[in-house]
């Protein structure tokens, strides 16, 4: 298959579409509210605990502008909440440029949507291992797959879409927003996909450490290892 080489875009992309899905919730009391007093229009595609917390934000006034991501993929979220974003349809709209007429059509195919903005941020890895008592295991757990993912999607399409990671920058995002009507330029969306890449590079670095310091044994010694040969 071709590379895919883009040639036309917008400078500044209006936000209308944003997908919210974070582990750290502060700030979301201001950016939530603040989006919704530049365009009512806007609406938030949320899941789990963020969906709950952006509904007691939003209140009744606004009730219409937020949508379940399991509602909007036809996908209830896997148990345990393992899968909840990783679906076809979030990544079309992701990933489909403004000027690509396959993409439209992928889209109306779906009956996707493209998503302008991700508010997402990651399980709290670093953290969790710093802690003496952790088990391989709790740091397992604390793995995150959809959140680098979907950051990793829009950060790499910039070209339309802002990966929004660190609740430092609302204020500015909220600022550069109101002055322009709602809009976010090339510039900050660019801005934003460096942080955003440097965020998962350092998270799967991370990662990557820690797995390769760990001891087999101790790793061995947190599950009961069935024999799957021996049962039969």
């Amino acid at each position: 298959m071709a590379l895919n080489i883009v040639n036309q875009i917008d400078d500044q992309v209006k936000i209308e579409r944003v997908l919210v899905s974070v582990y750290d919730k502060s700030g979301l009391n201001a950016i939530i509210p603040a989006l919704t007093d530049i365009n009512p229009e806007i609406k938030f595609y949320s899941t789990g605990g963020t969906y709950t917390r952006l509904k007691s934000f939003l209140g009744t006034r606004f009730e219409a502008n937020l949508i379940k991501v399991a509602d909007y993929t036809g996908q209830p979220e896997m148990q345990g909440g393992l899968v909840k974003t990783l679906d076809f349809k979030i990544y079309l709209g992701l990933l489909s440029e403004t000027y690509n007429q396959d993409h439209k059509e992928d889209l109306d195919r779906c009956q996707a949507v493209e998503l302008d903005m991700v508010i997402a941020n990651l399980y709290p890895f670093i953290e969790v291992i710093s802690r003496p008592a952790t088990t391989a295991e709790m740091a397992r757990g604390n793995i995150d797959i959809g959140g680098p993912t979907m950051i990793r999607a829009s950060a790499k399409n910039f070209l339309r879409v802002a990966a929004l990671t660190d609740p430092a920058d609302y204020s500015n995002i909220i600022s550069e927003l109101k002055s322009s009507g709602g809009f976010l330029t090339l510039k900050t969306r660019f801005t934003l996909a460096r942080k955003a890449f440097e965020l998962t590079a350092g998270y799967d670095r991370a990662i990557a450490a820690y797995l390769a310091r760990q001891d087999y044994q101790q790793v061995e010694s947190c599950y009961k290892i069935i024999n799957q040969e021996l049962i039969r």
